[in-house]
């Protein structure tokens, strides 16, 4: 055969798919060459090109093409022009730990037992179960196969199969970020606390040390009185004033912020190393951790379940948490706390699910993963009560007290409340180390991997600029160390006042329902149910049940808007404990970090349209279906991230053409 010396530029190609067989156009690196005896031009590709990458049709929908300008398999630098490979999970495993670390974090351990003894036990699993099939599994599927299907981080998965509300990745990075500053100075508390787990005598078991004041009353001997003597008004517990007087050094209002505690400080960059380094290769670093990450923590929940199940008064503890008042019902509340839970605990609205998606083949089977990933997540909540509630009903026998009077939720349950617990057991450091460890992992995995999210969604909206030598590894370090910086504020005296603000309206239930009723609204009525539905089928083999459809295009956003609403309407001033009231400043403060990602929804769907050329009902139309590759990209558009998606069946030539 002779070189001829030209380049093919088009192609067709032969699939065989999950759902048939089909045709399209693409491109691909490759010369003609003529046959010595037949004379017929034949296109055969060059050594490491790859076949440009068209998803199938379906339904005729125009789909969306992503090229891969000379990426090689293995994920080395790229042989043309030094690109890194986008990577993906070396394994099924890394995809499903990857997604639990994300979803399963604190608010499983400390947030869903508080929220089902406090709204009515057991019938609280019915508003929990409704809001779990009706919003919950729906999100879950449509963020992972979202990502799956566009082989794209949150940001630029929605700008490719929806234009117009691509804002809907941008405030989802952003509630990242600001989830990134605060999330992570928990880990430092229970850095801290597990520092001084390893001591002779837990600190917070006596009034002992320099910390403490003559207030400091160990309540477990006072209930047993020998002379009728009641507990001082102004009794505090060693655990208590270790919280506030040595972790925190309280201040008495957020106004006096004070100094940084060089104590916090130091925990809270030993964290930020460590999850600088669990990111540093992207999904091959990550996708190794996760298997200690995600797992250990079911280790240390199971150990302190078994040991919280043989503890006196373990019984009743478990009886408070599950005893079902079926008149709580008819409070709102109770359902709007099951709503809020849901989003929390699922990482619904935060793009983490769509980012850890587009690392998965093509043919993975996002389906049955989301039904898994769902049960598993659930799963664990329910049995977390178990493991604090026992402890919790151990700890009341112990003082002689209701059941309601030490069971707290969040930091309070934490760092309060288990600590208490952990010192009246035999082998208290044993147990607290084991508690706090598991704190940590939760939490960890947690803060790592949606930093893994935020880094692939930047990536992949700047590849050409960032997958180049050590650049994603120092923007990485960029971003760590500032978050580190702004989250100084938060290990001062008047820290905790920072963090409940962040907490309470950076990620809040207001601003997750929002971006859930458009991505809703988005891929149920925008880009069509039932063309997401045939996505979904081509790349699993089966379509999802009916009832997916139902909910993308109606009960999931009617339900959310329900609770939206209401979320307004019974909203009121945060509260920041001793009594303290969040001032007006404050509270305007936290609207602006409310305001600063729900925002992005109009400002991007303003800014695309006045950057997109034609008459307006022509731009809608335009911004309202997929994009369909470089050649026909919006204006604002950035080039698609050189990305090889993995099939089981390879695309054979049927037919070339030459320039």
């Amino acid at each position: 055969m002779g070189d001829a010396g030209t380049r093919c530029a088009h192609f067709v190609v032969k699939r065989s798919g999950q759902t048939g067989s089909s045709f399209f156009w693409g491109s691909i690196d490759a010369r003609v060459t003529i046959h010595v005896n037949t004379g017929v031009p034949l296109c055969v590709p060059l050594p490491y090109s790859v076949m440009a990458e068209q998803l199938p049709p379906q339904h005729g929908d125009p789909l969306l093409v992503k090229l891969n300008h000379g990426s090689l398999p293995n994920g080395k630098v790229a042989s043309k022009d030094g690109l890194h490979a986008r990577g993906q999970w070396a394994s099924k495993a890394e995809f499903l730990l990857a997604v639990a670390g994300q979803i399963i974090g604190l608010g499983n351990v400390w947030r869903f037992p508080y929220l089902c003894y406090k709204n009515g036990g057991g019938v609280f699993f019915i508003p929990y179960l409704l809001f779990l099939v009706l919003c919950g599994v729906p999100l879950f599927l449509l963020e992972t196969s979202l990502g799956q299907y566009t082989s794209l981080g949150g940001v630029s998965a929605w700008r490719t199969i929806c234009p117009l509300f691509g804002g809907l990745g941008y405030a989802s990075q952003v509630m990242i970020l600001h989830g990134c500053v605060y999330y992570i100075v928990i880990l430092a508390w229970a850095v801290f606390y597990l520092c001084y787990s390893f001591q002779a005598v837990l600190p917070w078991s006596h009034c002992n040390n320099t910390w403490n004041t003559e207030a400091c009353v160990l309540f477990d001997r006072y209930n047993q009185t020998t002379n009728g003597c009641g507990v001082p008004a102004n009794a505090t517990s060693p655990v208590v004033e270790f919280w506030e007087r040595e972790v925190l050094r309280l201040s008495s209002s957020l106004d006096e912020l004070g100094p940084v505690s060089w104590k916090l400080a130091l925990c809270l960059a030993a964290v930020w190393f460590v999850c600088y380094f669990c990111v540093w290769k992207g999904v091959k670093s990550t996708g190794k951790v996760v298997y200690l990450t995600a797992t250990f923590p079911y280790v240390m929940l199971f150990v302190l379940l078994v040991r919280g199940a043989t503890l006196p008064g373990a019984t009743q503890g478990i009886i408070y948490y599950l005893m079902p008042y079926p008149a709580r019902l008819a409070d709102p509340q109770v359902w709007m706390d099951a709503g809020t839970q849901i989003f929390f605990s699922y990482g619904i609205g935060l793009g983490s699910l769509t980012a850890l998606g587009s690392y998965n083949k093509y043919n993975n089977d996002c389906y049955r993963d989301s039904f898994l990933l769902c049960l598993l997540n659930s799963a664990t909540s329910f049995l977390a009560g178990f493991a604090i509630f026992s402890v919790l009903g151990f700890m009341a026998e112990e003082q002689g007290v209701a059941i309601g009077d030490v069971a707290q939720s969040g930091p309070g349950l934490a760092f309060i409340a288990y600590p208490r617990a952990v010192s009246m057991m035999p082998f208290p450091q044993l147990w607290a180390v084991c508690f706090f460890l598991m704190i940590i992992m939760l939490g960890l995995d947690t803060q790592f991997v949606s930093l893994e999210a935020l880094m692939t969604s930047v990536t992949d909206l700047y590849p050409h600029l960032i997958r180049r030598g050590q650049r994603r590894e120092l923007l990485l370090l960029l971003v760590c160390v500032v978050c580190f910086l702004m989250g100084l504020v938060m290990v001062t005296p008047g820290g905790l006042y920072v963090f409940q603000i962040y907490d309470h309206f950076s990620c809040s239930g207001a601003s997750l329902l929002l971006l859930s009723i458009f991505q809703s609204i988005a891929i149920g009525w925008v880009y069509g149910a039932e063309r997401f539905n045939g996505n979904i089928k081509d790349m699993t083999g089966h379509s999802p049940l009916p009832f997916f459809k139902l909910c993308w295009k109606y009960l999931t956003p009617a339900v959310c808007t329900a609770t939206f609403v209401f979320s307004l309407v019974s909203w009121s001033p945060l509260s920041l404990g001793r009594g303290l009231v969040a001032p007006a400043w404050a509270t305007a403060m936290g609207w602006l970090l409310a305001f600063s990602s729900v925002s992005l929804l109009p400002v991007w769907a303003v800014y695309a349209l006045a950057s997109t050329p034609g008459t307006l009902p022509q731009r809608f139309q335009r911004l309202c279906s997929p994009a369909k590759g470089p050649s026909l990209a919006l204006p604002y558009s950035t080039a698609l991230p050189l990305t090889e998606k993995p099939k089981e069946q390879n695309a054979d030539f049927i037919q070339g053409r030459t320039t």
